[in-house]
This record gives structure tokens, C-alpha cells and sequence, in this order.
């Protein structure tokens, strides 16, 4: 129930037609972050605001922002059009979606707002032109965004008002730390300014001295993710590596898991040795690779998202780890080393609907656990999180708990009950799908991807017109095997299905359905039952001659 004495959006003094976007997008009234937010920063002051993920942060800075500009434009003196709003982010993806949610709201003011994102790197030529119309408010990642100011195509020394640092635990961690020091050099002295985040940690405190001035502190009383009503969260001890895939064969294959389901890992190679594994019980998956453009990565996000895939398999050790101070995430581990230092996934991206989140890999971090964990269970949808643990692993997700419990001590990860034993019977099949994802499968998966996209790059098209050499020779390379598929194990048959599941699940329905239709068509078209038919009927005909 509501609380009657909550204020609302049409209490805060906005402007109708942010009123009307906001009715738009269906919000009858402000999250928790949102009613506390907003009216301080429509009174002008500096925020440090913290808040869990999903609890709508980016609109608790992006309506007093949208507020402040249009009430500055029809109330102020006349000014040259400049840049007045900075949004910066810790990835593309961020940025991409925080200049939605800003024109969305801008909806019905967009000739009075406009919004520009700078976060991806091989737009730089037609961003220029962009900043050179001086847009109200820029998005983007520190890297980026500095690059503009060095160029001298962004000029914020004059005109900045406000500036926002979203995810702002995050952006130390990303090895953005000399980048924002930099930039705010180029910054006018005075500015109002917010620091959004999802927990308080040392980076925030650093950013908080170099940024903010005399801030009022919003640290909600509010749990990092949501009740057990809403988020059920379990653990599973593994005894081995081979029990976690075992495990997760049993959940997915057999149906145990519905619904979209997120899958974490700790490394790139890692997300590919368990997309060809799940591969072999033709379970499709795909994977959220940085090493991929913008658009591409963008691109599976909206198709998990329609429902083109149940089951997306990311990464977020080298993003949510601990901070690497003055180095640029993403050029540490030789697994990993080629990835996009700017493409985070584990915290702000929209995914829709996510029925599950299931950590194959511990996370790294108890924060790490916070922001995978925060993917399901939004605007009030049930979720549940499921953690795999092996025996040496127990220790850190001890620390975990601990940071989940909170002051009454309460259990929060509660045991999964699952028999491993009753599964026993597909340990044979997974030992051999195993032994089919060698590290040369991996190699050439990730080559394979990369060799597709660069075939269908938009970008690439004119290059491969003055080179066709080039893009024959990419056409006709040797051919890349993944890994062997043998389709034998994509079919499960009843008597390896656990004797409790029998009649529940049924994981080969749509096999059989399929082979039926076929043969079915097979015995319609006979050629010799229409040949001898066709014989008979013409003989009548040729006896009076």
C-alpha cells in the first residue's frame, strides 16, 4: 500500500510536459530515490545518493535535470545555446541507455532538449558534428568524453551547470580514475553535481572530495536487493568442477529453471567453454562479448529481450573486481585482454524480464553479487538467484552472506535442495560434452564470431569494395570448427529422466512432434503410388483405339 504521505511527480512543481512523459512511461508515483531526490535538486543542491539497482536512479537525476534546463530557458535571459548537462557513465552500454531514458522523458520537449551520447569510439567524426550544434545535455564514458575536451569539439569551461556521475562506484574500478581527474579541469568552478550509486565504497568517497560541495548524503533505509517475498536466493555446494556443469545441464535441460535466465562467469573463455558445452544438448545460448562492437552487443540485449534467446551467458569479473588503480579494465588476463574496456554488463543494463540469475562462477566481490544479483526481480517481478559453490569456495561466500544479513544476522542464501545423485545418469553425457570443448574450440569460437562480424560489418562494406581480395580471402579461410556436436545428446530419453520428474518434464516433446510431421509428409508423396494411379486411370481411355 502507498503511503498517503509520499509526494508525487504532479507535487514537485515539474513541468507538464515532463508530467506527461512520466505518465507515459506508466509511473503513477516516484520510487523511494526518486521522492527524496528530486526536490532537493530542484532546490539547487550538490547529491550523494545512494540506492539499489533497478530502483530508478537514472530518473532521480534525469527529471530535476530535464526541470532545471526548461525552466532556465523560459524564465532566463536569452543565451547563447551551449553545453549546460555532463552524464558520465562507466560503459557504452550505460550511456546508451541513460540518453533513452532522458529522451524519453524529453519527450514532449524535444526541440527545447536535446541529448547527445559520446561514448562510442568509432563515432568520432559524426559526433563532432553533433557538439558542434552544442546539445543540452552529453552522455558518455570518462575516456570519451575527455577526448572531445582535448580536441576542443566539447567546451564545458563556460557554460557547465551540472554535472552527473552515475554508477559512480563504478567508475574508479573501470580505471577511469586519471581520466576524471583530468577532465575536471576543463570544468567551470562552480556546478551543481550528483554522484548516483549502489553502494558507498572508497572510490565514491574519493569522488565525492574532488567533485561534490557541501552534499547532502541520501543513504536510503532501504536493503540492497529486494525481500525474500520477491527475490529468493539459494546456494548449491558442488563437490567438483564437473558437478557445476552436471548441475546446470539438469536445471536447463530438464526445465527446472523457466523463464529467461542470466548465466554469470569470471572470464571471457570461461562464457564460451560453457556456451559450446550447453551447445551439445542443443541448449542455445549466446554471449555477451565485449570484444564485439556496440551495436552487436546492443543487438543481443534486444534479442534476449524479445525472446529470441532464454539464456544469456555474461562476465563481470574484470568489471566489478577490485579497483585498478590507473589501468584500463580489460588488458589483464590473457583471456580477456582483447575485450572492450568500456562494455560492462552486470549492473544497469535493461534486461527484461529475467526470471533467473545463476552464478556458475562465485563472484568476486560481495558488491559483484549485489549488481548480478540486481538483473532479476525488478519493478516488483518475482526472481530468484542461484549461486554455485565448491568446497574451497565457502570462505568468500561466508563474506558474501555476511554483507547480505545485514544487522538481524538472518540467513539470506538459503540451501538448494537438489539429490545429485538422482542425476548421476547424465554424468557420462556431460564427461563427453566436456571433452568435445577443447581450448582450441574455444580459440576458434571466439575467432568465428569475430570472422562473422567483421562479414557483416556496415562499416567494413566500403573497405571490402576497394579491397575484394581482402574479403575473399576472409570468405574462403579455412573453415572453423568450433567444437563436435553430436546431436545424439541433444535427445534425453526417458529412463535417464530422474524417477520423480517423470511425467513433469519433457525435455525431447518438440523432437518427436517434429519427426512425426516428417514421416507423416513422407507417405503422402509416394512417386510410385501416384505412378501406378495415374496408369490405371489412363488405361480406359486407350482401349476403344
Amino acid at each position: 500500500m502507498a503511503d498517503p504521505e509520499a509526494l508525487g511527480f504532479e507535487h514537485m512543481g515539474l513541468d507538464p510536459r515532463l508530467l506527461q512523459a512520466v505518465a507515459d512511461l506508466g509511473w503513477s508515483r516516484p520510487t523511494l530515490i526518486q521522492e527524496k531526490a528530486i526536490p532537493l535538486a530542484l532546490e539547487g543542491k550538490d547529491l550523494l545518493a545512494r540506492a539499489r539497482t533497478g530502483s530508478g536512479k537514472t530518473a532521480a537525476y534525469a527529471i530535476p535535470a530535464l526541470q532545471l534546463l526548461l525552466h532556465r530557458k523560459a524564465t532566463g535571459p536569452a543565451v547563447e545555446q551551449a553545453v549546460r548537462g555532463l552524464v558520465l557513465v562507466p560503459t557504452k552500454e550505460l550511456a546508451r541507455q541513460a540518453r533513452s531514458m532522458i529522451q524519453q522523458l524529453a519527450a514532449y520537449c524535444a526541440r527545447d532538449i536535446r541529448v547527445a551520447d559520446v561514448s562510442a569510439a568509432e563515432d568520432s567524426a559524426s559526433q563532432r558534428a553533433v557538439l558542434m550544434e552544442k546539445p543540452d545535455i552529453v552522455v558518455g564514458t570518462p575516456s570519451r568524453v575527455l577526448n572531445h575536451l582535448q580536441q576542443d569539439s566539447l567546451v564545458l569551461r563556460d557554460s557547465l551547470e551540472l554535472l552527473v556521475l552515475d554508477e559512480a562506484d563504478l567508475l574508479f574500478s573501470f580505471g577511469f580514475e586519471e581520466e576524471l581527474k583530468s577532465l575536471l579541469c576543463h570544468l567551470p568552478r562552480i556546478y551543481q553535481a550528483f554522484l548516483m550509486s549502489a553502494t558507498f565504497n572508497e572510490d565514491v568517497q574519493a569522488l565525492k572530495e574532488l567533485v561534490l560541495h557541501n552534499p547532502v548524503t541520501l543513504k536510503l533505509q532501504e536493503s540492497q536487493l529486494p525481500g525474500p517475498d520477491q527475490l529468493r536466493q539459494f546456494q548449491v555446494v558442488c563437490q567438483t568442477e564437473e558437478d557445476k556443469f552436471l548441475l546446470l545441464y539438469a536445471l536447463l535441460k530438464l526445465s527446472l529453471v523457466r523463464g529467461k535466465s542470466l548465466l554469470f562467469v569470471n572470464t571471457l573463455d570461461r562464457s564460451y567453454r560453457l556456451r559450446l558445452f550447453l551447445e551439445q544438448f542443443s541448449i542455445p545460448t549466446c554471449v555477451l562479448n565485449g570484444e564485439l562492437p556496440l551495436c552487436s552487443r546492443c543487438h543481443i540485449i534486444s534479442q534476449f529481450n524479445q525472446g529470441f534467446y532464454d539464456c544469456v551467458i555474461a562476465t563481470d569479473a574484470e568489471v566489478l573486481g577490485a579497483p585498478v588503480k590507473g589501468k584500463r579494465r580489460g588488458r589483464g588476463s590473457k583471456g580477456d585482454r582483447a575485450s572492450d574496456p568500456e562494455a560492462g554488463v552486470a549492473r544497469g543494463i535493461d534486461f527484461h524480464h529475467v526470471s533467473a540469475v545463476l552464478n556458475f562462477d562465485l563472484p568476486p566481490t560481495p558488491e559483484a553479487y549485489i549488481h548480478r544479483a540486481g538483473r532479476t526481480a525488478r519493478a516488483n517481478n518475482p526472481g530468484m538467484v542461484l549461486t554455485f559453490v565448491l568446497p574451497t569456495e565457502q570462505s568468500h561466500l561466508h563474506t558474501i552472506e555476511e554483507l547480505l544479513s545485514g544487522e538481524n544476522g538472518a540467513p539470506v542464501l538459503l540451501p538448494y535442495q537438489f539429490r545429485m545423485e538422482e542425476i548421476e545418469g547424465f554424468r557420462y553425457r556431460c564427461r563427453d560434452a566436456m571433452r568435445s570443448v577443447t581450448k582450441q574450440a574455444i580459440r576458434e569460437a571466439r575467432l568465428k564470431e569475430i570472422k562473422e562480424e567483421l562479414l557483416h560489418s556496415e562499416r567494413l562494406k566500403t573497405y571490402f569494395e576497394d579491397n575484394p581480395r581482402d574479403l575473399q580471402l576472409l570468405r574462403h579461410d579455412l573453415p572453423l570448427h568450433p567444437a563436435v556436436v553430436k546431436p545424439h545428446l541433444g535427445h534425453v530419453p526417458d529412463y535417464l529422466v530422474p524417477p520423480a520428474l517423470r511425467g513433469l518434464v519433457h525435455p525431447h516433446k518438440k523432437r518427436k512432434k517434429l519427426a512425426s510431421k516428417k514421416v507423416k509428409k513422407a507417405k503422402t508423396q509416394n512417386p510410385l503410388r501416384s505412378f501406378r494411379h495415374r496408369k490405371e486411370r489412363c488405361r480406359p481411355t486407350a482401349m476403344p483405339s
